[in-house]
């Protein structure tokens, strides 16, 4: 024998039937104490160093990558005008 039995009620009539404390006014006082933490906290910082914390180790060093990149890119340059100066005088020598 199967009995299934289905009970509408709300959250808060189910737990005061249960028995279960109501934790509402709780969870508001923790919820507006970590609200103005929050708010006191982010006024205190500076942008930079919310970035710092905010962000990973790896993203931290942006100004590094990009000395990085614009040397990369610098070496490919150097070496693409060396190239093309190359090919240019092979050409013309050929030419002449």
């Amino acid at each position: 024998m199967k009995v299934t039995v289905n009970v509408e009620c709300t959250p808060e009539e189910a737990r005061a039937f249960l028995g279960l404390p109501d934790v509402a006014p709780m969870q508001q006082a923790l919820m507006g104490e970590l609200e103005h933490r929050l708010r006191s906290n982010i006024q205190a910082m500076n942008p930079e160093t919310m970035i710092k914390t905010w962000l990973p180790a790896s993203l931290q060093n942006v100004e590094q990558a990009q000395k990085v990149f614009w040397s990369q890119i610098q070496q490919t340059m150097t070496g693409l005008a060396a190239t093309t100066s190359n090919a240019m005088t092979a050409f013309t020598e050929r030419k002449n």
